[in-house]
């Protein structure tokens, strides 16, 4: 039942050599940049938060600006994806990703997703698959659910208050059928002053029967957290000794947010093929109360906004595979459907200490004057959306001789949408359809050898209230016209994938990515609106180095340049054509060791690299951040196992997250100050773990 999705039909083979993090591809992928992480890596990196699990994709990197209960944020091939947008993220089938959420195009917060039954990731990057869609174009990433694990329970503790307790296991039906349990309780200060008094509960419950060609598997999900928000804090407010480096300027600032779901899947031989049908029904809620910038608008009651909203997401798709030969070509074709309804309420508040204030609302347009409007009933916004989208797709595997192949896709999008705002009475409804073509050609293997090239066009949507006009500062029509529903993007790659050196895996990617329009966050307003066009050229190079069956070395080196791509940007309001936080470079190294005597672990480094911090200006630059960590355990006898991990090993005193943009400070010029905002990296930490496998 743990099969891949059947959007990437090169990853079902069940005869792939498992490395200690990776599967390996060779013979099998698309491109030279998709790929499997195990669940052996899953269990051996250093994970601070769940969302960082996806840092073992090449080339991403999770950070934050906030608190544990928001999103974290993605960075990938030149690309700052905020909370989410255009890195398309699966749990069990069902999308994490929020269109038109109330803080972020895309928001993705993986909170819910417990580490210990993840049983694999399946990743792609570029906009080359025709089973990815919506925020699917830079990266994507499937995060398969175990149909079993072992009995156990764990209990850890840590510096700064950390605390949590999880037991989980499989109790066996029949011969082929299983009940997973499982349910994670945490609790977190931080280093933060005040302390975020941050709480947890996960549970997840899964049945299961028969297997990944022959099953059924039915799960249950269920989180909720609450806790303090200390968000990006102007660096002049700590340098002047207002704040501690780890402190606030509004103690109030807080999150909140709920989430169960219901998911189901069904794998069937059929006919000469095979049927791969999943549904799922989502419900959740958050509430974020945030002051990005302090006294700017209300020099009395200060900025801070809460942001909520209430959704549910229904949907499913289905898939059905089969291979035929055409004389002595070898073909294999999935034909597929996808489908997704969202309703949400969502909203926008201007509050003091999270209570409602004020009759009116300040916002700002761009660089412009300050609006002021009148609130209704409390509301700055309050709009309810619905969203469709619907996309049938094919996409054919043929194999013209033993050393070439050619994977080529058709994805059709039809994407609906409405929304009426309850308090400028403004609506909108229209839809778009949007062809997508994709294709890929692998020649090879040669020598343990294989080369790719790969041309696809993908999309992400855009807030629909940015779209229709609704919401103020956020529906300001582009210099190319209104937003669009969806907006385009064009990808070209060439790599190579090689293991023609003994015990060592080499993948190598050159590419190019074109949006037709750049998301960009408004910190203002607190939402994603939509910019000018944007070029991204970038290499990737990966490589595993398995010198001991125990031991494996690896390395990630990401390099991007990322621009704006218009001959006007004083239309868009750009004096250059540099993009605000979107990295130069992103590295990674680690080194992984498993069933070594009793003992296992890693050490991990993360470099994430330069990137401007002003929309379109070349000055100022941040030189990013590194990290490492290091996570170690011991098996000792009678299913008991110790383990320690220790977080940001030489204490860097980097930013997790830099950002520029004006605030206010009590009694500084009415139109605020530019200037550097930060929110540090923790420091380090330790967290002492005991295990007991029944």
């Amino acid at each position: 039942m743990d099969a891949p999705d059947p959007a990437t039909p090169a990853l079902q083979n069940t005869d792939i050599i498992v490395t200690a993090s990776r599967l390996d591809l060779l013979g099998r992928a698309a491109t030279a940049s998709q790929g499997t992480i195990t669940a052996k890596e899953v269990a051996l990196r250093p994970i601070y938060r769940p969302g960082q699990l996806f840092e073992s994709i090449p080339g991403l990197v999770v950070t934050i600006h906030s608190g544990e209960g928001k999103a974290q944020q993605y960075l990938i091939r030149g690309y700052n994806l905020d909370h989410g947008t255009d890195f398309a993220s699966f749990v069990d089938d069902m999308p994490v990703n929020r269109p038109s959420n109330t803080h972020g195009q895309g928001y993705s917060d993986l909170n819910f997703l417990i580490p210990q039954i993840v049983s694999a990731i399946d990743y792609t990057k570029g906009p080359y698959y025709a089973g990815i869609g919506d925020f699917g174009s830079v990266a994507s990433a499937h995060t398969r659910i175990a149909n079993e694990i072992p009995n156990q329970a764990r209990v850890t503790v840590g510096t700064d208050g950390y605390q949590e307790l999880f037991g989980g296991g499989t109790v066996r039906l029949g011969d082929d059928r299983r009940l997973l349990a499982a349910i994670d309780l945490a609790y977190y200060d931080g280093p933060w002053k005040p302390a975020q008094d941050f709480k947890k509960v996960n549970a997840t419950l899964r049945y299961s029967q028969g297997n990944a060609t022959d099953g059924l598997s039915v799960t249950g999900m269920f989180y909720q957290s609450g806790g303090g928000l200390i968000t990006d804090q102007p660096l002049r407010a700590v340098e002047g000794g207002l704040i501690d480096r780890f402190g606030t300027l509004d103690p109030s600032d807080h999150s909140e947010s709920l989430r169960y779901s219901l998911s189901a899947h069904l794998d069937k031989p059929v006919g000469a093929g095979q049927l791969a049908v999943s549904l799922y029904a989502i419900h959740s809620t958050m509430t974020l109360w945030n002051n990005f910038t302090h006294y700017l608008y209300d020099p009395v009651n200060g900025d801070q906004a809460s942001q909520s909203e209430d959704r549910n997401t229904f949907g499913g798709t289905a898939a059905y595979t089969f291979q035929s030969r055409f004389g002595t070509l070898q073909s294999e074709t999935v034909v597929g459907l996808q489908a997704r309804y969202d309703t949400a309420f969502v909203d926008r508040k201007h509050t003091r200490g999270r209570t409602t204030t004020l009759d009116y609302c300040n916002l700002q347009q761009d660089d412009g004057p300050i609006l002021t409007y009148a609130a209704v009933n409390g509301y700055c916004t309050a709009d309810r959306v619905h969203m469709l989208d619907i996309a049938p797709y094919v996409q054919n595997t043929l194999h013209w001789t033993p050393w070439l192949r050619t994977i080529v896709g058709l994805r059709e999008e039809y994407y609906r949408a409405s929304d009426v705002s309850f308090v400028t009475g403004t609506r909108g409804r229209g839809d778009q359809w949007l062809a997508q073509p994709k294709a890929s050609v692998a020649v090879g293997p040669f020598a343990k050898t294989e080369l790719y090239a790969s041309y696809g066009r993908g999309f992400h949507s855009n807030d629909v209230r940015g779209v229709y006009g609704t919401v103020p500062a956020v529906g300001t029509p582009l210099a190319s016209g209104s937003t669009p529903l969806l907006a385009q993007t064009t990808g070209f790659e060439i790599g190579i994938r090689s293991n023609i050196i003994p015990r060592l895996s080499l993948q190598l990617a050159v590419f190019q990515q074109d949006f037709d329009s750049e998301l960009r966050y408004n910190a203002d307003t607190g939402q994603d609106e939509a910019g000018a066009p944007s070029r991204r050229t970038g290499l990737e190079v990966s490589g595993q180095y398995h010198p001991f069956r125990w031991l494996e070395l690896n390395a990630d080196l990401a390099f991007a340049k990322p621009r704006y791509r218009t001959a006007d940007l004083a239309a868009y309001g750009l004096a250059g054509p540099y993009i605000a936080d979107a990295p130069n470079f992103i590295y990674s190294a680690g080194i992984l060791v498993d069933k070594l005597g009793g003992w296992s672990g890693s050490l991990v480094w993360r470099r994430l690299g330069t990137h401007h911090l002003s929309d379109g200006d070349a000055l100022p630059i941040d030189r990013g951040y590194s990290e490492w960590n290091l996570n170690i355990g011991y098996a000792l006898p009678h299913g008991w196992q110790i383990g320690v991990g220790i977080f940001n090993l030489f204490n860097s005193r980097d930013a997790a997250a830099d950002y520029y943009y004006t605030s206010r400070l009590p009694g500084e010029p009415s139109e605020g100050v530019a200037g550097f905002q930060q929110h540090p990296l923790e420091p380090r930490s330790a967290r002492f773990s005991l295990t007991k496998t029944f």
